[in-house]
């Protein structure tokens, strides 16, 4: 007789199976969309605020620079890029592949009161920080009114 130890973990393991299927299902409907235009994966984003700008972390490890655009229009921040597999391994080299790979697209919309002209980003060891300063708001004087 053949004896295996309970682990409660497994009975989760289908259920994690399955929501990666039907991801995979939803990811790959045709919502009238271009293939191109649909993402194949999303990378995790952290977003916060500081007392001087707002910033947008998003994990890119393996992402080349040169594979990422960032651009502004209409009060919207988008993050887009691939992530290629790498051209020395073959896909029957791989016993397993947990890892997405290809396009991905993030849209943010901004706040009013931020200075897009000097957005800016940083890459460093595989998360990409984007800087948006927030506009400095004039002090505000009490002026005196003349009567005439």
């Amino acid at each position: 007789m053949f004896v295996t130890r309970y682990n409660p973990h497994n009975e989760f393991s289908d259920v994690k199976r399955g929501f990666e299927v039907l991801n995979t299902i939803m990811n790959n409907l045709d919502l009238g969309r271009d293939e191109s235009e649909i993402a194949s994966f999303l990378p995790a984003v952290n977003t916060r605020e500081g007392e001087e700008a707002y910033y947008i972390e998003l994990d890119l490890p393996g992402i080349k620079k040169e594979d990422i655009e960032i651009t502004t229009e209409d009060n919207v921040l988008t993050i887009s890029g691939e992530r290629k597999l790498k051209e020395e391994a073959k896909e029957e080299d791989y016993y397993k592949v947990e890892s997405r790979y290809g396009k991905f697209s993030r849209s943010f919309t901004l706040p009013e009161k931020v200075n897009v002209e000097d957005i800016h980003a940083e890459s460093k060891e595989g998360v990409l920080e984007v800087v948006i300063p927030k506009l400095k708001e004039e002090e505000k004087k009490p002026k005196k009114i003349e009567i005439k």
